[in-house]
């Protein structure tokens, strides 16, 4: 696409030169009919893969019969889809809105009014360094990377940072402040470069909260939905989280975010503290009802294990002796391969090659496939992989 065709949209994004016609399962094909194998599924939002049947005939249902009428009336597939997910999680009330970063501003609305009801005047969340939550003041705020919140001072006050996977850090905090009301993490960062934390880690986080009568809230925009091994990445972990807000691949591509909170936290709204004029629309609610349930009947939590492992095997048979690889790491299908200098201009040599994924941190290559990849697709990245980093060193 010419540049100069698109001066009307703000500069928001660094595009590639592509535009993608249509697609079916892993495979996106462009204008010029080109096919490529999508392992980056809309940044991990088409967990079921492009055009998927059941999802599309939903969509199709839905849209032929109401799509939006507003919160202000009572919405019978926003209830549905609020109890399957009450049964899936484990916690007991929903809120729905439209993205990954207002669900976690609902969760933030919720932590303070926590605080404030146990008494504490200024409510503290601790947060962790690398940490991504969103764009908008709260959730960069809350963030932990400085470029995305470059240019925006004030911030929103009211986060104390820690390292991530770093227990005596929180551990320290517990001692010397008395205003904290919650910890936010995610189980996995994803934003900052695919890192994984220690496996007691969120015990361990869950452990301090009960003792200090914290929150535990969870991000799981990205982790969730099946991508690392369960359905929810703290359900491998024996835990529940007291708030967990979830976007990305719950409705496969349609946008909706959820925030899920256990029953004496969700009771702290009452009518006219929060709200959404899009949120849990009939289209939405329906688009991910269908996905939640091709999810469940399929157990692709289980496929995205099988095939990540396979992926984490292979890529490190071919590349963990490599010079410019620094480290390999990932869980279930959220895999990171990081090299020791900035790659984005790898980006369209894969192009070339038929490939998609992205970069984060400047420095590592993302893997956020579909979770209905199969062991042909996952040959295929294996094998394309060493050659696209070979090629970028080379030039």
């Amino acid at each position: 696409m010419d540049q100069k065709h698109e001066q009307h949209l703000m500069n928001t994004y660094q595009r590639l030169n592509v535009a993608f016609e249509r697609g079916e399962g892993v495979w996106l094909w462009d204008m010029e009919g080109k096919k490529y194998l999508d392992a980056l599924a809309g940044i991990a939002v088409t967990v079921l893969g492009h055009a998927n049947p059941a999802v599309t005939q939903a969509i199709q249902q839905q849209a032929s019969k109401i799509l939006h009428t507003s919160n202000l009336y009572h919405i019978p597939k926003q209830t549905e889809l609020a109890n399957e997910l009450s049964r899936l999680s484990g916690l007991d009330q929903a809120f729905f809105c439209n993205s990954g970063a207002e669900a976690l501003e609902t969760a933030l609305k919720l932590i303070r009014l926590y605080g404030h009801s146990i008494d504490i005047e200024f409510p503290q969340v601790i947060v962790m360094q690398g940490a991504f939550h969103g764009r908008t003041f709260a959730t960069l705020s809350a963030g932990g990377n400085t470029k995305v919140q470059a240019g925006y001072d004030p911030l929103v006050p009211g986060f104390i940072r820690v390292p991530f996977n770093d227990i005596e850090a929180i551990l320290r905090i517990a001692d010397t402040h008395s205003d904290v009301a919650a910890v936010l993490l995610e189980p996995i960062q994803g934003e900052g470069g695919i890192q994984v934390p220690s496996d007691d880690y969120l015990v361990k986080v869950r452990d301090i909260c009960d003792t200090n009568g914290w929150l535990m809230a969870i991000d799981e925009v990205q982790t969730g939905m099946g991508r690392t091994g369960s359905l929810f990445n703290y359900q491998a972990h024996g835990i529940l989280p007291d708030i967990l807000s979830l976007a990305k691949g719950l409705a496969n591509g349609i946008p909706i975010g959820a925030c899920i909170a256990k029953k004496e936290v969700g009771d702290l709204f009452k009518p006219g503290k929060h709200g959404s004029t899009f949120g849990g629309n009939p289209l939405a609610c329906s688009a991910a009802l269908a996905t939640l349930k091709e999810i469940e009947k399929h157990k692709l939590w289980e496929n995205a294990k099988k095939q990540g492992d396979a992926l984490l095997k292979g890529l490190n048979t071919k590349l963990e002796k490599h010079p410019h690889v620094k480290g390999i790491r990932g869980k279930g299908l959220m895999i990171g391969i990081e090299l020791d200098k900035p790659c984005r201009d790898i980006l369209p040599l894969a192009l070339k090659q038929g490939l998609l994924f992205n970069v984060t941190r400047d420095t590592v290559i993302r893997l956020v496939p579909p979770l209905i990849l199969g062991d042909e697709h996952v040959k295929t990245i294996i094998d394309t992989l060493p050659l696209l980093i070979d090629q970028f060193y080379s030039n």
